[in-house]
């Protein structure tokens, strides 16, 4: 009695084909499992026996045999539970032989015989639907399969007996439904900020142009409010990102009831963070914090107190948009193209610079407390400014300021002039903060004057290669604000002043 279920192993957002294997022959009693099953797995066993007995089955008086190919392909995860059960039953003859063939299986079994949702449902149908299969998994992730294909042909059981029903015909599982989360409720506006205005003006040319944004100014000045205001200023995700974003969320378990969500994601981790958790790691090697915020935003709020060695982990997936985890039997590459947003307080302290503040180790303790942060990742950030102390001016009286969907139309009309010019230009990005220095030289042609100017701050300000380009881009998102085709000399030196911290300089 042999019987064999595909089903899929994990390796990054990539679902790998595994055909499960089941044998029932003479022999001693026993129930093996082979293919380099981690615990999760090798517990299976006793999971798919428990559920089968609930299910009114009981596994035969011989020697049960399962091989998950290919053997040297290790195996993680909860997911195969339901596809060794089901060839259990087929190999029992519980099942006809061929219902299985045009399905790849996953789920986890309780000991109740129903089926508990699971990571990756998402990447699992996607490769299904590639291969022009249909999927069978947990009901609970049915929705996120759905999303997959409106026309491919997906199971979602709650029950091992509701699966085996369906099959012989005497109950019919409907086909589940795609869902969208709801939009949060009591969303924060920009409006709700008092003064900062210069800040406002960075946070909407960062969003604008998706550029790295650092913020340096004392406690209380409204760093982090201004930082969790920037989802709601960049424009949806779109299908193609929506999709890429959500595979990773599947794999980490992080979409709620298989909803997706078309909100560019916004990750704030402690700054206790490891390396790990902010670059991915461990031993299924997971996707970390640059990871989870893809397409959207990777606020790090209180930057100097973040380990040195895990920021500089950071530089690498910052410039390349990739988070690659390697590991003696594997590799695996996240995609990770955020936007970071930063902030800091000027010095341990937290007040260096204030009338009337004398710090008792003097300048050294701004100077020691911003060099925690290495030149190389701050060279990766192109707008570093101050953020002063809110006077009470700003915040008796009701005035008036720009709310959030005034500042996102102007943000969403530069992005759309960005998105024309490179896919004219036939390149896979949208944003100024993704071209590479050729391309963006090519789309920023300098006039005399403005040439003038950047040659002469690229030598007093000693900026890198990097440095130089970055200030490009950030000069013709500028251009593209005011819906000018050429970068001139007022969008260079607007460029230049957010690329130099004075609080650093006078701290140096």
């Amino acid at each position: 009695m042999f019987s064999r279920v595909a089903t899929v192993a994990f390796q990054g957002i990539n679902a790998v084909d595994v055909d499960v294997q089941v044998q029932i022959g003479p022999g001693t009693v026993s129930f093996t499992l082979v293919g380099l099953p981690d615990k999760a797995v090798a517990e299976s066993r006793e999971r798919v026996r428990s559920a089968l007995v609930a299910s009114g089955l009981a596994l035969p008086a011989k020697r049960v045999t399962v091989n998950l190919a290919p053997a040297d392909l290790p195996k993680e995860g909860s997911h195969f539970d339901l596809p060794i059960a089901l060839g259990l039953m087929v190999a029992m003859g519980a099942l006809p032989s061929d219902v299985l063939t045009d399905y790849i299986v996953l789920g986890e079994l309780s000991l109740d015989g129903t089926v508990a949702p699971v990571n990756g449902v998402l990447p699992a149908a996607m490769a299904a639907n590639a291969e022009g299969k249909g999927l069978i998994c947990p009901a609970a992730s049915g929705s996120e399969a759905a999303w997959a294909s409106g026309d491919m042909k997906i199971l979602a059981p709650t029950s091992l007996i509701q699966l085996a029903n369906h099959f012989k015909g005497t109950q019919v599982l409907s086909a589940p439904v795609a869902k969208m989360a709801p939009a949060p409720a009591n969303q924060t506006d920009l409006a709700d900020i008092r003064g900062q205005e210069t800040a406002k003006r960075a946070l909407e040319i960062a969003a604008a142009g998706g550029h790295n944004l650092l913020m340096v100014g004392p406690p209380g000045s409204g760093k982090s409010m201004l930082a969790s205001r920037l989802p709601a200023l960049l424009p949806p995700l779109e299908p193609r990102e929506l999709l890429e974003v959500s595979m990773i969320a599947s794999i980490a378990g992080e979409l709620k009831e298989g909803c997706l969500s078309d909100r560019r994601p916004f990750r704030a981790p402690h700054h206790s963070a490891s390396m790990a958790a902010l670059v991915g790691g461990g031993m299924r090697a997971r996707p970390g914090e640059i990871s989870l915020a893809h397409q959207g935003v990777l606020f790090l709020d209180e930057l100097p107190e973040f380990q040195p060695q895990v920021l500089d982990s950071l530089r690498q997936p910052i410039e390349n948009g990739e988070a690659v985890i390697v590991r003696a039997n594997h590799r695996i590459t996240y995609p990770s193209k955020v936007q970071l947003i930063a902030a800091m307080n000027p010095c341990r302290c937290g007040h260096f610079g204030e009338p009337g503040h004398q710090c008792k180790r003097g300048d050294r303790c701004a100077s020691d407390y911003q060099a925690r942060v290495s030149g190389p990742f701050l060279d990766r950030i192109d707008l570093q400014i101050e953020v002063p102390a809110v006077s009470a001016l700003d915040l008796i009286g009701h005035k008036t300021a720009e709310t959030t969907a005034q500042v996102a139309q102007r943000v969403a009309v530069a992005r759309d002039r960005q998105k024309h010019r490179y896919k004219k230009l036939g390149l896979p990005f949208n944003v100024n903060a993704h071209a590479p220095p050729r391309t963006i030289e090519e789309v920023v042609a300098l006039d005399g004057k403005a040439e003038a100017l950047m040659a002469d701050a690229a030598a007093k300000l000693a900026l890198s290669a990097r440095g130089f380009h970055r200030v490009l881009k950030l000069a013709r998102t500028l251009a593209d604000l005011t819906g000018e085709d050429h970068v001139g000399h007022p969008h260079v030196a607007e460029a230049l002043s957010y690329r130099r911290n004075r609080l650093m300089s006078e701290a140096a």
